[in-house]
């Protein structure tokens, strides 16, 4: 586990060649396909050596929540088990993470014709208003959804319709939690400023591979937006407002460095209540000899 840029999948990439070990990609875009520069994919080189199981298994026009991935991860950790290696979960969406280890409250499937009435309602009176209903029922969901994020605000307000019951208190009932022993790594330099200047460098980076034109061709489809979830990623959102002439490329050098270190911060926070989380250097070159020797007593 880590933040964005700290070097997770390089470490990943070298431990596979070194224990038995298969990844699966634990990033909430990373999933989406055409979505490759902007998410740091593995190039079709690193993946010929270090295959990553969840990526590139939706369109960025479809929907992909965390029970998907639940379903999804367990689903490839069983066939990981199965045919004799280990499972190695690398990435960066702590959402993922936690329903994995501790499990997913259970909640009703998606209803199509309540969906298509708010998403009808919404065409009426716009999501924020939306968002002031849902803040009547659910205040406690209403804090921590943003009125600008369509898709929480409808499965909140979906959830209440169904259950009678705020989305917030039902997602505090305990799930499944992950069975077996698990060995949990908190990847990240120790130094704020060093995590800052990475950050910087890739998106600068990102921009040279060609980020832009990579969004220009999903603007393309005409079942993309800029408030489509896999274009509310960060970095995508602001290329996106780029590319309709909210501000010029300088401006999108800063929002971009600025959305990725707040998503950064956010990263970290939610690692340092992990409580068993052990925290890995990844600048340090003896870091991979080193959890080299300690998977390999975990493994047995």
């Amino acid at each position: 586990m880590g933040p964005t840029a700290a070097g997770k999948t390089g470490i990943a990439v070298e431990l596979v060649s070194r224990l038995p070990l298969e990844i699966i990609s634990v990033d909430s875009a990373m999933v989406y396909r055409g979505m490759d520069i902007g998410t740091a994919k593995p190039d079709a080189e690193t993946l010929a050596v270090a295959p990553h199981r969840l990526i590139d298994i939706r369109d960025p026009w479809e929907s992909y929540s965390v029970a998907d991935f639940l379903t999804d991860a367990r689903q490839a950790i069983r066939a990981i088990q199965a045919a004799g290696r280990v499972p190695l979960l690398t990435g960066g969406t702590m959402m993922y993470f936690n329903a994995l280890v501790r499990g997913l409250a259970p909640l009703p499937d998606a209803d199509p014709e309540i969906r298509r009435r708010l998403e009808a309602r919404a065409g009426e009176v716009g999501w924020p208003a939306l968002h002031q209903q849902l803040a009547q029922v659910d205040p406690a969901a209403a804090a921590r959804i943003q009125p600008t994020d369509p898709q929480r605000i409808e499965r909140a307000l979906e959830v209440f319709e169904i259950t009678g019951q705020p989305i917030s208190e039902l997602q505090k009932q305990p799930g499944e939690p992950l069975p077996g022993r698990l060995l949990s790594l908190a990847v990240a330099p120790p130094h704020r400023a060093v995590l800052h200047q990475r950050i910087e460098q890739r998106f600068v980076q990102m921009l040279e591979q060609g980020f832009i034109e990579e969004v220009s061709r999903l603007r393309q489809d005409p079942r993309l937006n800029r408030e489509t979830p896999s274009m509310r990623s960060v970095g995508y959102r602001q290329v996106w407002q780029y590319l309709d002439g909210d501000f010029g490329r300088d401006e999108l050098l800063l929002r971009g460095v600025a959305a990725t270190r707040q998503l950064a911060k956010r990263q970290l926070t939610w690692l340092r209540r992990e409580p068993d989380a052990e925290w890995v250097d990844p600048l340090q070159s003896q870091t991979v000899d080193a959890l080299v020797r300690k998977m390999s007593l975990f493994i047995g």
